[in-house]
């Protein structure tokens, strides 16, 4: 049985169709790609998925029972929890702060600091993250790290499944490999996880399916084995229409000195 599962999802926002028909599975252990475009639809499925909107049609099911989230804190008590591309952290607070933002331990008048800065430890260990001190200011690590920390925090809280938005999308080729490792561990883990990229060459690395969306609607869904890096990028910048357009600019810019000469 799969964790999430969207099955012919719709969202409308007046006359506006945003999304339709979208239908996707993640399965714990698995990480499933969603990739698009601007304009795609990927920032609206987030919002669906993360309870912050309601779909309008479709059905969307959480351990094989439909749900309809009224907010994100609902979504996470199901165990379904978002990492946005802005991360929502506060940069001058330590590591551990972030790590247990509104979820302090202690009590109203003494917070428990030293088993704070002990657990945030060790859960960024368990991911394979080497951080031992948690009191630097969550500003000054680079953006992978953030992001890694992120990740962590979602694990420790119980998330089940993780919806990564654009994770890699502001970072260098070195740090998105640190982050798509941590996404790999996460998968290790035994969390489904939903990658949502522009990035093929990155969603091939760490994907076991990809959805493709353009304009709302699904593209293609293939499951690894039945899709190579080549074909995902083509799919992704457009197949078909990608290739006429590539002949059409070939030939203007060829004309006809690119053939035989006609005098000879």
């Amino acid at each position: 049985m799969s964790l999430l599962e969207l099955d012919g999802i719709g969202k409308s926002y007046g006359s506006v169709r945003a999304l339709e028909g979208i239908s996707l599975t993640v399965a714990a252990g698995q990480v499933h790609c969603v990739l698009g475009d601007n304009g795609a639809g990927k920032s609206t499925l987030i919002k669906v998925i993360a309870g912050l909107h309601r779909h309008d049609e479709g059905r969307y099911l959480i351990d094989g029972q439909e749900v309809r989230l009224s907010s994100p804190k609902q979504a996470m008590e199901l165990g379904i929890a978002t990492v946005y591309q802005d991360l929502a952290v506060v940069p001058l607070m330590p590591v551990w702060r972030n790590f247990f933002l509104g979820a302090e331990l202690g009590t109203r008048l003494r917070l428990d600091v030293p088993r704070m800065r002990e657990v945030t430890r060790e859960a960024l260990a368990r991911m394979g993250i080497d951080l031992p001190d948690v009191d630097r200011p969550i500003g000054t690590l680079s953006g992978g790290q953030r992001q890694c920390v992120a990740i962590a925090r979602a694990v420790h809280f119980g998330a089940r499944a993780l919806v990564l938005d654009e994770p890699t999308a502001a970072l260098g080729v070195k740090q998105s490999g640190v982050v798509l490792t941590y996404v790999a561990a996460a998968r290790d883990e035994g969390l489904g996880v939903v990658l949502i990229t522009h990035n093929p060459h990155h969603a091939h690395l760490v994907g076991d399916h990809f959805t493709l969306l353009k304009r709302g609607r699904m593209a293609g869904s293939h499951p690894r084995a039945g899709i190579t890096l080549e074909q995902l990028t083509t799919e992704m910048a457009g197949g078909s229409e990608l290739a006429e357009l590539s002949h059409e600019l070939g030939r203007d810019r060829l004309g006809p000195a690119a053939g035989p000469d006609p005098e000879e």
